[in-house]
């Protein structure tokens, strides 16, 4: 299984998960269709599937216009039936979501929105984490409880640490300037950055992030208690 970052919108990432086999494909999160399309037409993939983590226009902006074009079937979470357009199946926690050679165990996340799911890929290591968790960081709690989000925290947690973590924004930078606050005698993070600023430098993305090295340096992820967490997270709201 291949994974495709395509860039959209100012900091969004969509990603394209490829069977190789037969050049199938699902997409997650396509903000908008303008460049999902010009790669899956270049590439001449068969897009058959939609895979959204939540409701927020910036990550489902492309859903009709995909599905109009290649007849793609959208997979979202059951409660979110009403509010993810084009919604075809409807996914609950701790589902297995099996589709021809793709086969994702679903996650329950809430925090960002009630309704946020990720998608595990396990045989393959890589989860797509939605705005729940971000590379050094996590989302801002919206709909939500700084509870919720802490015990979806905890979900990512108990991974395999070679789990490769996908997630839907390019904020890694500006999340290392608040884990370097807060943790000023890291050494992990500071190599961590130094790579960030060194893939920034040529335009590359700084995802997917491995799980090892945000339990070791993602200060959201290290915290151990709610308590810890909320003054976190409004730390973070107001940095």
């Amino acid at each position: 299984m291949k994974v495709k970052i395509i860039k959209c919108l100012q900091d969004n990432y969509s990603y394209v998960i490829i069977d190789e086999n037969n050049q199938s494909a699902c997409v997650v999160d396509p903000s908008e269709s303008g460049p999902i399309i010009d790669f899956i037409d270049y590439n001449k993939i068969d897009l058959k599937y939609i895979l959204n983590t939540h409701h927020h226009y910036d990550h489902i902006g492309g859903n009709l216009e995909l599905k109009k074009k290649y007849n793609c079937d959208v997979i979202g979470f059951k409660d979110d039936k009403n509010r993810i357009p084009g919604i075809d199946v409807l996914v609950e926690n701790n589902q297995i979501w099996r589709k021809d050679s793709f086969e994702a165990k679903i996650y329950h996340t809430p925090g960002h929105t009630s309704g946020h799911i990720s998608f595990h890929f396990f045989k393959e290591k890589k989860i797509f984490t939605g705005d729940t968790l971000f590379s050094l960081g996590c989302g801002r709690v919206f709909e939500g409880t700084n509870e919720q989000m802490f015990n979806s925290l905890k979900v990512f947690k108990k991974l395999p640490k070679d789990t490769l973590i996908y997630c839907g924004h390019e904020y890694t930078l500006k999340n290392s300037e608040f884990c370097i606050f807060n943790d000023p005698d890291n050494l992990k993070l500071k190599e961590k950055v130094l790579k960030i600023k060194n893939n920034l430098k040529v335009n590359l993305p700084t995802i997917p992030s491995v799980l090892d090295d945000e339990l070791e340096c993602n200060i959201f992820l290290k915290a151990e208690d709610i308590e810890t967490f909320s003054k976190l997270r409004d730390l973070k709201d107001n940095f």
